[in-house]
């Protein structure tokens, strides 16, 4: 039965609010992948599993233009909610705290549009519903069991609250940064805190490593460069009157730019051990890569650009955002192998990765419609 735009709408909140009910973790997504599944069978969509608890769905396959892809990303984080929505988490300590449920019904009503409009479809469109997305590297497990296969050009979204709604992003270039975490930990010689000549203080040493490591930022890189540095946790536990032997700092790393990536991790191993030298101590710095910087290409960049000023009018830029964002996205990695671009997507309210965030529903009508634009489909009516 074919289905107006409003009630593929309304099917797409309800779905939302499901998935919304019953989020899981990183590489735990077994009931969001059975859902997204049993919906995709349903509209007749043909779908296979990708990297264990991804799908991947195709329409339109014989279709002789451009092969689109479009990707929703859909595991959740282990946060506890405290929003006391109808439809808040079911599952103690986890929630849907970065949209990505909304990610999903969004594509979901999209896909559902777009195979009532297949015949009309200028080329064939590959449905990505990605896991693991939150630490997991969940892209690039996709792309090796055949996700882009076929692929010419993949685009995504991400609702980012700090962007009022009805504004977005998508800049030619980096959209969103490369991270990384490091963790020191810097050895000296306890003792008792009465004898301190005795001792080699780790927590003086760690914590003049603290206030060194924010010079690499507005000393040791371009002003033009934007990079965050950032000690997140200091643990030197020992009694009021003990000088431990150990302390540990740990933080995060965001930048732009990941040509300098491997020069501010040189930076922070050696201002760690020459500070630590200093202080009669040593260090010990492990770097932990992450997720690489999301750089989008400036042709796909252009279609995304044109679908927004349709859906979101001629002022939807947001011209104060500060691109790119310093937070990151496993996106990247389809963007390292085929053209493609991101855009964020302005949706007003609590910040992301907040327990008392939700997704704004305002935000699945006008996104499915960009996406049903960029593939290429006839857009339903407003």
């Amino acid at each position: 039965m074919t289905k107006s735009w409003q009630q593929i709408m309304d099917a797409a909140r309800v779905l939302r609010h499901e998935l919304h009910c019953r989020p899981e973790l990183t590489g735990l997504e077994m009931e969001t992948a059975a859902t997204i599944r049993s919906e995709l069978s349903r509209v007749g969509i043909h779908w296979r599993a990708c990297a264990e608890t991804g799908t991947v769905g195709g329409l339109a396959k014989q279709a002789p233009g451009p092969a689109i892809a479009l990707r929703a990303d859909m595991d959740a984080l282990p946060i506890e909610e405290q929003t006391h929505a109808v439809w808040a988490s079911k599952n103690p300590g986890c929630m849907h705290a970065c949209g990505h449920d909304g990610h999903v019904a969004t594509l979901m009503a999209a896909a559902v549009w777009l195979k009532q409009q297949e015949s009309q479809l200028p080329g064939p469109v590959t449905l990505i519903f990605q896991p693991a997305e939150e630490g997991g590297h969940g892209a690039r497990r996709m792309i090796e069991d055949g996700a882009l296969e076929g692929v010419d050009v993949i685009y995504a979204w991400h609702n980012w609250p700090a962007i009022p709604f009805g504004r977005a992003v998508c800049p030619d270039g980096p959209v969103m940064a490369a991270n990384g975490t490091f963790r020191i930990t810097v050895t000296g010689q306890g003792g008792h805190a009465s004898q301190p000549e005795l001792c080699r203080d780790p927590v003086a040493a760690a914590s003049a490593i603290v206030l060194a490591l924010q010079q690499i930022v507005s000393r040791r890189l371009p002003p033009q460069a934007a990079a965050v540095v950032g000690v997140t946790s200091f643990v030197a536990p020992a009694s009021e009157t003990v000088i431990p032997m150990q302390a540990v700092l740990a933080g995060n790393i965001r930048i732009s730019d990941d040509g300098l990536r491997n020069r501010v991790n040189d930076l922070i191993a050696q201002i760690a051990r020459d500070t630590a030298s200093a202080w009669g101590a040593c260090a010990d710095v492990e770097i932990f890569p992450r997720y690489g910087a999301t750089v989008n290409h400036p042709d796909a960049a252009q279609v995304m650009r044109n679908a927004l000023a349709i859906e979101f009018g001629g002022d939807w830029e947001s011209r104060v955002t500060p691109v790119p964002v310093m937070a990151s996205e496993d996106f990247h990695y389809y963007l390292n192998e085929i053209p493609g671009a991101l855009a964020l997507i302005g949706a007003g309210g609590t910040a992301l990765h907040h327990p008392c965030y939700d997704f704004n529903d305002a935000l699945i009508d006008p996104a499915a419609r960009v996406l049903v634009r960029l593939a290429g489909g006839p857009a339903p009516e407003k």
